[in-house]
């Protein structure tokens, strides 16, 4: 068997327990489903526009990697494959290869390969119906919420492997690298969907187990692989998420001692690479979508803050001697927020703040004194929900 083989998943014992909240805070959950249960705003109109969502993913679906019409280098459609997005033909090459970088500059041949794109949506509309019974109690979205989870990692025929092989690989070097396991940041809504449907008839002891024991395999894959192991070295964003899933999916996994060890060996050690003492990010300022870039490695790092209590330490307020740490990071955004500030350089594709503004509302949970009000009011469209991480 090849070094990078997994298993199919042994059937989940009957008594596998139900999966627990990671990311998202019960408490804060149970209080928005009161108010909503009670009519209250904005609570009622969310959580409308949230069921509306949800029921348009009753439609969609089921996903799979199986149906794409590239074959991965291994011959098996079940393993996961993407084109580096921001590498392109080199002009001067008969046959473009080997391709040259454009960092920030998305190639639409990168787009042609889908594999990202399934998950993404996965992910999301497993994230919606989970949150969607969470509020309603509707069967029918945890239903279908299984449906998607068994095709996807479950069944034989249509499952995707537990590695990423094949990831962001570049035409004329390689075949795949580890820069690709950054598109995999999104299955940590796996785990939270699981725990929002914990009481549900279709969410049994085999589903839980079984998908479990995926994320078990693809969390050996990630701390093992020569392909994965540059990505825990690296140094900025992509750092940051490998160390956001290994977390993740140790603790889903009841690996608790991996998800300490990785916080404390890993995750403290980034910190004064990362930031400055007053916060700035250099490594992602340095990129063509600076804007992007500082608030997508922030999403990370709040996670990673989310996380930590689980095994007992306290990132939210870990600080080196001269200052950098994450209340510096999430403080660097304020003047940019309120619009007293403007980025010293433009990003190269359109921006968002909706990721800054997510980390600010989290943040405010943990710095009670940092006046997050005042930067929502300058953007009324944010509406804060308890499920947003």
């Amino acid at each position: 068997m090849l070094w990078w083989a997994m298993s199919a998943p042994a059937p989940a014992a009957a008594t596998a327990a139900p999966a627990a909240f990671i990311l998202l805070d019960p408490a804060a959950l149970a209080a928005y489903k009161t108010a909503y249960k009670a009519g209250h705003q904005p609570e009622v109109t969310r959580v409308q526009e949230l069921l509306s969502e949800a029921n348009a993913a009753l439609k969609r679906g089921p996903y799979t990697i199986t149906t794409k019409p590239q074959t991965p280098p291994s011959g098996d459609k079940h393993d996961y494959i993407s084109q580096a997005p921001y590498w392109w033909p080199d002009p001067t090459k008969p046959d473009g290869k080997p391709y040259i970088q454009k960092d920030g500059l998305r190639n639409p041949e990168s787009e042609a390969m889908k594999d990202s794109d399934t998950m993404s949506k996965l992910c999301a509309d497993v994230q919606k119906l989970g949150l969607a019974y969470y509020f309603s109690g509707n069967e029918d979205y945890a239903r279908q919420a299984t449906r998607l989870l068994r095709v996807f990692f479950l069944d034989p025929a249509t499952r995707m492997n537990p590695n990423l092989n094949f990831g962001q690989g570049i035409p004329g070097i390689n075949n795949g690298r580890n820069f690709g396991i950054i598109e995999t940041r999104h299955l940590v809504n796996i785990p939270e969907a699981l725990a929002l449907m914990n009481g549900s008839p279709s969410v049994d002891a085999a589903v839980v187990g079984g998908v479990q024991a995926w994320f078990k395999d693809f969390t050996t894959w990630l701390t093992t692989s020569p392909v994965a192991l540059p990505e825990g070295a690296a140094k900025n964003n992509h750092g940051t998420f490998y160390d956001t899933q290994v977390v993740d999916f140790a603790l889903f996994t009841g690996n608790t001692a991996l998800a300490k060890t990785t916080l404390q060996q890993q995750t403290w050690l980034r910190v004064p690479v990362q930031f400055q003492p007053d916060g700035a990010q250099p490594l992602e300022l340095a990129r063509t979508r600076p804007w992007n870039y500082t608030s997508m490695n922030m999403q990370g790092w709040a996670r990673l803050a989310l996380m930590a209590p689980h095994v007992g330490l306290d990132l939210w307020h870990y600080a080196t001697p001269d200052g950098r740490g994450l209340r510096a990071g999430v403080e660097w955004f304020r003047p940019y927020l309120l619009g007293q500030k403007k980025m010293d350089k433009a990003d190269a594709a359109g921006t968002s703040n909706t990721l800054a503004l997510d980390v600010y509302e989290q943040a405010s949970r943990a710095y009670p004194d940092l006046k997050a009000a005042a930067v929502f009011a300058q953007h009324p469209d944010f509406k804060p929900v308890p499920w947003a991480y």
